[in-house]
């Protein structure tokens, strides 16, 4: 006899549900590590490691042994805190003036050479400050060719002529402008290439002029982009060095360097260094300030392609021209002169250390580079485990140190790894008898904190628009699969975030190997990076000897001008010739 068998069909019911079961145990299980606190605690070390130095620096202020405020407040503060805020206002304006101007006509209209110019006005931002300024002091000079050739072509001696002085606070304006306004050009360019056209077409029905309605429509809604622009415009102001030295500004931070190495007055730096915390804060929050409000100006999300106003005639090469200059005053002119003295003393830049200057510049900046994308995707993917406040927190505040100037790093790093000397000298000496010396003061390891410090925002910045394009499902997914946090970022988010975290690199990499101020103050002993290479030869006013490294530093910044461009200028509805 045959048992019985059911005759019911069999259906994917129950394979579906158990599906559906296995997920909703991984959501429940993602969920319940949102708290991981092994990644808080992840982030709350990264986090006290980056805000040391800062806490250094406020601390030695206040303990300093010698009370210096009289004097600082007396002699050095005035002078260096007025040209300080003179020369952020100046830079500020200028840029603002040139890069949303440059930027409002290669949107909003078509002519000659209009998308060649598109892709030259960003150049300037491969230059540094101080290569720029030891360019333009040696053209202007009173030794310089222009000025020579003005004696020689007309026959004037010094009474017969009146010649502007580079070396000044209104020359140094001038030539950071001149290599800082992509800030704002990039922010007002990408801004104005997202806004709605209907918003101004309506402007336009309702009688405005085509610069009626940039100031009364485009110019609004471009405010918070601008006002970013501004900032990092001023943070690059307050970082510089090696310009106002050369060009004989006293700003706070050339003021910071003297005390600290001039003076022999630590504690003086460091009261100088608050200062300019003080001057960083304020300028961050007049940033947001300026920002605030920005969704409320957007009144439509109709966007379509941009409609492209003709300029012919004299007119268009007018427009031309004014677009071209910038590019040729922040960067052909200095380029072509430190291609011509580097062709013609190659050989003398060979002899005095280029290639060791090389060599340690790559170093530094390809280990500094990679220290900061770890310690980014760490800081990244924290928030996305642990689902905290403070991980998010952590988080927002890595990137302070990009705010911080130069010399205050170097100054808040020396600090404590000093103290960490001192005190394992001391021990070595009670319980060996012998001297360890300075392990980490003045060493490798302490130039790499303080890039790494500095650029971690950048490296961050990549990261976390790669991880937010990374679906949370993949997540849950791994969970499902028996996968950890860790082990999920390791075999499934690092491969996908491979081209960020390339990308993330290589803004570190170069950021490094232009950073001035920190590397001088925080450098070994006889440690020359390329930075450092050039500043050598401009102090002693050979700026044709250490053209060959001024030469490679602006070659490799134009690397990732190009990543950077291609993310602004391939908007949608950005088109034409």
């Amino acid at each position: 006899m045959v048992p019985a068998m059911s005759l019911t069909p069999p259906t994917s019911a129950d394979p579906q549900r158990g599906a559906l079961e296995s997920l909703r145990r991984a959501f429940s299980a993602w969920r319940a590590s949102s708290h991981a606190p092994g990644w808080s605690f992840t982030a709350a070390l990264v986090l006290a490691v980056i805000a040391l130095p800062i806490a250094a620096v406020l601390y030695l202020a206040a303990t300093a042994n010698a009370n210096d405020w009289p004097h600082l407040v007396s002699s050095v503060l005035p002078i260096a805190l007025q040209n300080t805020l003179l020369l952020v206002l100046g830079t500020g304006l200028v840029t603002l003036v040139v890069g949303t101007g440059t930027a409002w006509l290669v949107t909003m209209y078509r002519f000659p050479g209009r998308a060649v110019l598109d892709r030259l006005l960003v150049l300037p931002l491969a230059i540094p400050t101080y290569i720029a300024a030891y360019c333009y002091g040696e053209l202007f000079d009173y030794a310089g060719p222009v000025q020579t050739g003005l004696r020689s072509l007309f026959g004037w001696t010094v009474a017969d002529y009146w010649f502007p002085d580079i070396r000044s606070l209104g020359g140094a304006t001038l030539v950071m402008s001149a290599v800082v306004y992509p800030y704002v050009y990039l922010a007002a360019r990408a801004t104005f290439v997202q806004q709605s056209v209907c918003a101004l077409e309506v402007a336009r029905t309702l009688g405005r002029t085509s610069m009626g309605t940039f100031w009364a429509v485009a110019l609004p809604l471009a405010r918070p982009a601008l006002a970013a622009g501004a900032a990092l415009v001023a943070m690059e102001t307050l970082n510089d060095l090696g310009a106002v030295q050369h060009l004989g500004v006293e700003t706070l931070s050339a003021s910071i360097y003297a005390t600290w190495l001039q003076r022999s007055n630590l504690g003086g730096a460091a009261q100088l260094a608050t200062v300019m915390l003080v001057l960083i804060v304020l300028l961050l929050a007049a940033e947001r300030i300026a920002r605030g409000g920005a969704k409320i100006h957007h009144t439509t999300g109709r966007y379509r392609a941009i409609p492209f106003q003709d300029i012919e005639g004299w007119r268009g090469y007018g427009a031309a021209f004014l677009c071209s200059l910038p590019f040729i005053v922040g960067f052909m002119v200095p380029f072509l002169l430190l291609a011509r003295f580097a062709v013609r003393h190659i050989s003398v830049a060979i002899e005095g250390g280029f290639l060791r200057a090389a060599w340690n510049s790559l170093f530094l900046a390809t280990l500094a580079a990679l220290v900061a994308v770890a310690l980014g995707l760490l800081l990244s993917y924290a928030p996305r485990v642990a689902k905290t406040g403070f991980t998010r927190f952590a988080a927002q505040m890595s990137g302070f140190g990009y705010a911080l100037p130069g010399a205050v790093l170097a100054l808040g790093v020396l600090i404590p790894l000093a103290a960490l000397d001192n005190s394992v000298d001391a021990l070595a000496r009670d319980l060996l008898g012998v001297s360890t010396g300075l392990i980490l003061s003045g060493s490798v390891a302490a130039l790499v904190y303080a890039y790494v410090i500095r650029f971690l925002a950048v490296a961050r910045g990549g990261i976390e628009a790669g991880l937010e394009r990374i679906s949370p499902n993949l997540d849950a997914a791994a969970r499902a699969l028996g996968e950890t946090a860790a082990s999920a970022l390791w075999r499934i988010h690092l491969p996908l975030l491979a081209p960020a975290l390339g990308v993330a690199g290589l803004l570190v990499f170069v950021d490094a190997l232009k950073e001035l101020p920190a590397t001088l103050l925080l450098r070994p002993f006889n440690f020359e990076t390329l930075a450092t290479h050039v500043y050598a030869f401009a102090a002693l006013e050979q700026i044709e000897s250490g053209a060959l490294g001024a030469l490679s530093i602006v070659l490799a910044g134009l690397v990732p001008l190009v990543v950077l461009h291609r993310a602004i200028a391939g908007r949608a509805g950005d088109s034409g010739a």
